[in-house]
């Protein structure tokens, strides 16, 4: 895999706030929707919705933000350069969505796509957690620590989603 696509799916610098933040946010709102809702195209259609708003907000907040700082009017290219940092967002989503995609189409029912979207962010969390353990080259019990307090974090941000919003 080259290093542009592994930073683009697993972020790199910056970019890994906007991967863990996608991921949590797309397990987060699955976990809600999936409360009421079970048709995996309309889960599909919210997660991917979902993602693309939070993604344009981010982009809209953000590039307003470097404009203040750098008190100057808010270029094209600095919003091109916010969107890109923050593309993680929507990749994250992207094999949630894919899961949901086979459910839809048939080729998995309904509860296995959304078991195989929620693994996906279970893993994708883990990588970070994996990946932030490698650079700051803890050993096997940090990594361990590393790798299942992100999962942990993750997972506690989408129950807080959860019980707050019923």
């Amino acid at each position: 895999m080259s290093q542009n696509v592994a930073g683009a799916i697993f972020g790199v610098g910056g970019s890994v706030a906007s991967t863990v933040y996608g991921t949590v946010v797309i397990m987060a709102t699955l976990t809600a929707a999936y409360a009421t809702e079970k048709d995996p195209w309309r889960l599909a259609i919210l997660v991917a919705s979902t993602a693309l708003v939070l993604w344009l907000a981010h982009i809209y907040a953000h590039g307003l933000s470097e404009s203040l700082a750098r008190r100057r009017w808010l270029t094209s290219r600095m919003v091109w350069a916010v969107a890109r940092r923050e593309i993680g967002m929507l990749i994250a989503a992207a094999a949630p969505i894919a899961a949901l995609l086979l459910g839809a189409l048939g080729a998995v029912d309904e509860s296995t796509a959304v078991f195989i979207a929620m693994t996906v962010g279970i893993v994708t969390l883990a990588a970070e957690g994996h990946r932030y353990a490698r650079i700051e080259n803890l050993g096997r019990l940090g990594t361990t620590l590393a790798i299942t307090a992100n999962v942990l974090m993750g997972s506690f941000v989408v129950l807080l989603k959860v019980v707050l919003a019923h």
